[in-house]
């Protein structure tokens, strides 16, 4: 099912719609298309075609789409591998051994972070595990490690790993906050509560900045003023908020955080990841395990026996850059710097409202909206019967969301490749599919 665009709207026609308001119509929708600067970042990106018919791809939140610049940065690497073998990493603008400092900038404007407190390197949970070393330092009664009850399972995996590897029995140390009867995450003043209630005991707090299964977006800088007051390390895991979601991790005073960069950043599969270490902590005594990698650069290739810090967050680097990562990764930020990080957050707020508006018009009987209104680009629906179903059918028309079991629909508009019609088409069938289902019931 191609969500192309099919017309155009005349002057005339545009004008009949005021923007701060929203109709149910495919015109209005494409006239919301029609006003937005960002469309074009839409053709940026390769789209899945199934039988010579583009897909609605509603997935950013689990894989983004690839760039169609991904092929060509990936070829520019290929290129100087084969004309100059390891001088490559030095030779050029482009050389290999400052290629890193090309993610730094974008990554620290979508973090709302210092280019010096971003380091791009590894996977998540290996992240998280590096990060534990050096932020977990049990002292005294102080032991405890806070977290959310059905997070992602690889949070609990590497807290509790690595608790264990401590010597400390996780059902001891490791803090849940529960989720509610209905399986809906803790609210903000739940998770404050619970950092008070806990803080003398508390060593850190570890938290998603979204949460994977329902959408909702925890308000981090409260979290984060909440655990230095009790004297807590504070973390997140923002797999699901980086690229999705305004971050000020620096002006939040934020230890350290950890994401992912295959959904909302459009890194590829197994992206490489990336870790914000505020700069108070690079000069510090602070543990942490070495690698080649994090010496300074200009002393690297010297081999020196003693490990010299690079004195910032690329010193918590171990190992060789792997380039070819790098370039898929850079290929994507490349378009987050041309469109403009803060423009896209504009845009994504337009979309959420008109998500939410093309929403309000389908019966709540059906599903259960289990998603909070401060959000980001998913959203969940559950639903009470036919959920499955639901999903097949739309799927079959073309729309590419995801089911998570038992219930929930998740679907993620993202305001760098989505359209506001794609969302309409979305809603109207959904609409369509939902009544057929409650008639033959």
């Amino acid at each position: 099912m191609s969500m192309a665009f099919p017309f155009l709207l005349t002057e005339e026609e545009l004008q009949q719609f005021d923007m701060m308001t929203f109709a149910n119509t495919l015109d209005c929708a494409a006239a919301l298309d029609q006003q937005d600067p960002l469309l074009k970042y839409r053709d940026a990106f390769m789209h899945p075609i199934e039988n010579n018919r583009e897909r609605t791809y509603f997935l950013g939140n689990s894989l983004g789409l690839q760039p169609k610049k991904t092929m060509y940065s990936i070829q520019q690497v290929l290129k100087q591998w084969q004309q100059d073998g390891v001088e490559s990493f030095f030779k050029g603008d482009d050389n290999w051994l400052t290629y890193h400092r090309k993610l730094t900038n974008p990554l620290a404007a979508i973090t709302g972070a210092l280019p010096h407190e971003i380091t791009v390197m590894n996977q998540l949970t290996v992240n998280i595990h590096l990060m534990m070393v050096s932020f977990y330092r049990p002292e005294g009664r102080r032991k405890k490690i806070l977290i959310e009850s059905k997070a992602f399972p690889s949070d609990q995996y590497a807290v509790s790993s690595f608790v264990r590897h401590m010597g400390f029995n996780p059902d001891e140390i490791v803090v849940e906050i529960n989720r509610d009867a209905e399986g809906v995450p803790p609210t903000n003043r739940q998770v404050i509560d619970a950092i008070h209630q806990y803080g003398n005991d508390l060593a850190m707090v570890f938290l998603g900045g979204v949460n994977y299964y329902t959408g909702q977006l925890f308000d981090l800088y409260s979290i984060a003023t909440a655990s230095r007051e009790v004297g807590a390390v504070v973390g997140f895991d923002l797999a699901h908020a980086v690229g999705n979601v305004k971050l000020n991790l620096h002006d939040w005073d934020v230890d350290f955080a950890c994401w992912c960069s295959y959904k909302y950043l459009n890194g590829g599969p197994g992206a490489i990841a990336g870790v914000f270490i505020h700069e108070k902590h690079h000069l510090s005594e602070i543990n942490r395990l070495e690698g080649w990698w994090g010496v300074k650069q200009d002393e690297r290739f010297l081999m020196k026996r003693n490990f010299i810090s690079s004195g910032d967050a690329t010193s918590w680097q171990l190992s060789t850059s792997p380039i070819l990562l790098f370039a898929c990764l850079h290929a994507s930020l490349q378009i987050f710097e041309d469109a403009g990080w803060n423009n896209l957050l504009s845009k994504q707020q337009k979309m959420i409202e008109w998500t939410d508006f093309l929403l309000a018009s389908i019966p709540n009987n059906v599903f259960k909206r289990i998603t909070p209104q401060l959000r980001g680009c998913q959203i969940s629906l559950q639903f009470q019967k036919n959920g499955k179903e639901v999903y097949k059918r739309l799927f079959d028309q073309g729309f590419m969301i995801d089911w998570r079991e038992p219930d929930v629909i998740r679907f993620a508009p993202v305001p760098l490749y989505n359209s506001y019609t794609e969302i309409w088409h979305f809603f109207n069938s959904l609409r369509e599919i939902t009544n057929e289902l409650t008639l033959n019931d």
